[in-house]
């Protein structure tokens, strides 16, 4: 199967999109700050489909903290009003591709 094939890059992908989205809208000056580091955390699970050796687990367990990091940071967005729309939103993104990528770490 190809790494494209599997729901979990698919999530991941629509997850990076509906970040950049978001973070579009946040003051200039977190440009280099949290911006950046939200991008990274995302961009880090979207990758989880390309690593398929022998060090695998050991990748999707740091793209899980990713994730975890991604939650915080854009609950710390929210706090700070940077956020236009509904957190919930893509806090239910988060969620689903957590659960994806812990079924994908026990299968």
């Amino acid at each position: 199967m190809d790494y494209k094939e599997l729901d979990i890059w698919i999530q991941a992908r629509k997850l990076v999109k509906s970040v950049n989205v978001l973070t579009k809208v946040f003051p200039k000056q977190e440009q280099y700050e949290l911006i950046s580091q939200i991008r990274r955390c995302v961009v880090f699970v979207e990758e989880c489909g390309r690593k398929l050796n022998k060090k695998t687990i050991h990748f999707l367990n740091i793209s899980r903290g990713s994730l975890f990091e991604l939650e915080t940071q854009l609950i710390l967005a929210n706090d700070l009003e940077f956020l236009e729309s509904d957190i919930n939103i893509i806090l239910k993104e988060v969620e689903r591709v957590k659960k994806l990528l812990s079924g994908f770490i026990n299968y």
